[in-house]
């Protein structure tokens, strides 16, 4: 496992950016996901308890219920993961909002394990309606993950936070975010994929505001798209060449989930047609 210092990834991938390289990045709910994911390139691996869920068949959202304690879960997974990824950073997600979450001793612990940074997730950001407004209320707030990524950047770690809104955008480069993932919804498609998400114009328009709004805080903030309708390699394209400052992609259910699906029932069809 190697380790990575901020400073060098940020370099990465900023010079990235300046050459058109996309960045991308994924997230893996077991170590074979983060194994396939590493030998096929990519640039950043994030671990987080809904890819836990996600690959024991349930959907993404069950990382924002009280399944289990989502910071702990990711601890576990590190020993699955962590080992066999070599040459890629791995990122936690880290439930800042957790009433009873130590933020300093557990980023500590995070870097120690051998994470390079974090993300905020599970996030308030995916809960909208009267539910958001009484959790915002009541001290459980998104400025709460603002803090967290605050927190990490002091701590020296990459920070990758998931934003939902120009306002998000603004608070987490002010808080020195390092990448923001506009986060267009959960991810469409498959056995346990979304039926409800914006359209993939929609995805473009919102992503040139909320980028905007973030460049306005700091010029170097780097901008990768998520979730919602961008779920196939061909999605990502259409999106990427169409937003005026978006990086790359992040995809979770369309990094380990969808190809995992597809890739299993073809290859059971395949036998179940075998003649003798």
């Amino acid at each position: 496992m190697t380790r990575f210092d901020r400073e060098t990834l940020v370099r990465r991938f900023r010079g990235m950016a300046d050459r058109g390289e996309p960045i991308i990045g994924g997230g893996a709910g077991t170590g074979l996901s983060a194994k396939c994911e590493e030998s096929g390139g990519i640039d950043l691996i994030v671990l987080y308890n809904s890819g836990r869920y996600r690959m024991a068949g349930r959907g993404s959202l069950a990382g924002l219920l009280a399944y289990g304690n989502a910071n702990e879960i990711v601890v576990e997974m590190a020993s699955e993961v962590l080992p066999v990824v070599h040459r890629t950073p791995v990122l936690a997600g880290v439930n800042g909002t957790d009433p009873f979450l130590l933020t300093g001793p557990f980023l500590a612990r995070l870097r120690e394990l051998g994470f390079a940074g974090v993300q905020n997730f599970p996030t308030v950001g995916l809960i909208d309606g009267t539910f958001r407004e009484n959790l915002e209320e009541t001290g459980m707030s998104y400025r709460l993950e603002v803090d967290l990524v605050a927190a990490a950047r002091e701590a020296d770690l990459l920070t990758t936070p998931y934003v939902f809104s120009a306002e998000d955008a603004r608070a987490m480069t002010a808080a020195g975010a390092d990448i923001v993932v506009c986060h267009l919804g959960l991810t469409t498609g498959g056995s346990i994929g979304a039926e409800t998400a914006k359209d993939l114009d929609d995805c473009v328009a919102l992503i040139d505001e909320w980028s905007v709004a973030a460049a306005d805080v700091r010029e170097d903030v780097l901008v990768l798209c998520h979730g919602g309708p961008i779920a196939t390699p061909a999605d990502a394209a259409y999106v990427l060449g169409r937003t005026k400052r978006c990086h790359g992609f992040y995809g979770a259910s369309s990094m380990e989930r969808l190809p995992v699906e597809q890739a299993l029932t073809e290859r059971t069809r395949e036998f179940k047609n075998l003649k003798r």
